[in-house]
């Protein structure tokens, strides 16, 4: 699965942090504060996406940001209320989509920390 999600461009990207990160702190961080990194979380892991603009505050995924958005990308889906890190509960072909997208994201993004009391297994 590995060379299936890597960038056309390679990409350098820092050794992944596992700082805690408030879900209130990860909300701030949506693309509409310049001041602040732009964050997409994932089975609890924050990615920080700043460089991508389409997760800015004017992007197509801009719905995703500040947010734990597993379970809208398991269900490829772009409705906010599929922003929602539960996804224990999915179909496996969902889970599979999940994780799918984790390597995608793994490979591009660096990871910059946890959600607080999120589960990521």
């Amino acid at each position: 699965m590995g060379e299936r999600f890597a960038p056309k461009v390679p990409v350098t990207l820092d050794a992944p942090k596992d700082d805690p990160i408030s879900p209130e702190e990860l909300a701030k961080c949506d693309g509409s504060d310049s001041s602040r990194p732009t964050l997409v979380a994932m089975k609890g892991i924050v990615f920080d996406v700043t460089k991508n603009p389409m997760y800015s505050a004017t992007g197509s995924y801009k719905v995703f940001a500040g947010k734990d958005a597993s379970r809208a990308l398991a269900k490829s889906s772009l409705k906010p209320e599929d922003c929602v890190p539960e996804w224990y509960d999915l179909e496996d072909k969902e889970k599979t989509v999940l994780d799918e997208w984790y390597q995608f994201f793994s490979k591009r993004y660096n990871i910059v920390g946890k959600v607080e009391g999120a589960k990521n297994t």
